[in-house]
């Protein structure tokens, strides 16, 4: 049986990692470029554990018209319609498309345009962030989960992504886990943000009673959206991220202290657009989502 070609999108730190690592596992990969860039070989370094290994890779534009059978999308949440839409002319209804970005709400308008491709959804605790273009720190190995709304049973390819991307676990309850790390990143990743602090000091007595006051606001959130039992250790599961990462940047203050966009439209925004629908007050969630919202300004 050959090997699943992935067609990559998304050149930051986690689609370099994933790239790198499905073809150390004999996968053909090919990084999409935007619209007008060099279709030229990109040669991507990770270091980790010490030591640095570097993967030559395919590239192809996003106009090219070579079929895309497997699609990989770790672009900013913001960019996932944007990026999918300029190789949409490249899927048809065999293709597969896994989306693996950070928050919720990106995967609607797009599945609304391109109702033909199966879409998966995938979410990760592996740890990576950018030192240069094409140039990243593999920080941290982590699970990936990955899934397919109302889907038991894995599809055939992913038993060949398992074996190149370890520890992977294909999950019924996609739903559920997407969720919870929403969850988390809530009370997490904007504070961090706002603050310009690590993970590891949310624990201190300055953070640590307003991490407890949002927990308990995403906590009713989610009860009322159906995700009771999800956040029912909330509180704990935070601190133990809190304590796991303490040397961790989060992404979002490592957008903040790049200049670039934030993805709190896809994190707080999409938490608080549930809240509204269901007529829960969430003042400090609220509060939080104007805060790091001008840091984007």
């Amino acid at each position: 049986m050959s090997l699943t070609h992935w067609h990559v999108l998304g050149a930051g730190a986690m689609g370099c990692l994933f790239a790198c690592t499905l073809r150390h596992g004999g996968h053909p990969v090919t990084l999409l470029r935007r619209r007008g860039a060099p279709a030229a070989t990109i040669t991507v370094s990770v270091e980790g554990n010490g030591a640095t290994s570097s993967q030559q890779l395919a590239a192809s534009r996003a106009e090219d018209s070579d079929y895309i059978s497997h699609l990989l999308v770790t672009t900013k949440a913001y960019d996932v319609h944007s990026a999918v839409s300029s190789v949409a002319h490249r899927l048809d209804r065999h293709s597969q498309v896994l989306l693996l970005a950070n928050g919720l709400g990106f995967a609607e308008a797009i599945r609304a345009e391109l109702p033909e491709p199966y879409f998966y959804y995938g979410t990760t605790t592996e740890g990576a962030y950018r030192i240069a273009d094409c140039h990243i720190c593999h920080a941290g190995h982590g699970l990936t989960r990955i899934g397919q709304l109302g889907a038991e049973r894995a599809p055939p390819w992913f038993r060949q992504w398992s074996g190149a991307v370890r520890p992977s676990v294909w999950d019924p309850e996609i739903d559920r886990s997407l969720w919870l790390k929403l969850a988390i990143n809530c009370a997490i990743n904007p504070l961090t943000a706002l603050h310009g602090c690590l993970n590891g000091d949310l624990a201190k007595p300055e953070h640590a009673a307003r991490v407890a006051l949002l927990c308990d606001e995403i906590i009713e959130i989610s009860a009322a959206a159906g995700y009771t039992e999800v956040t029912a250790g909330l509180h704990h599961q935070v601190a133990q991220v809190i304590s796991d990462t303490a040397a961790n940047r989060s992404s979002m203050l490592q957008d903040v202290q790049a200049g670039r966009r934030t993805e709190i439209d896809y994190i707080t925004g999409y938490l608080l657009r549930a809240a509204q629908q269901h007529r829960v007050a969430a003042p400090h969630n609220e509060a939080l989502f104007r805060s790091v919202g001008e840091l984007d300004d």
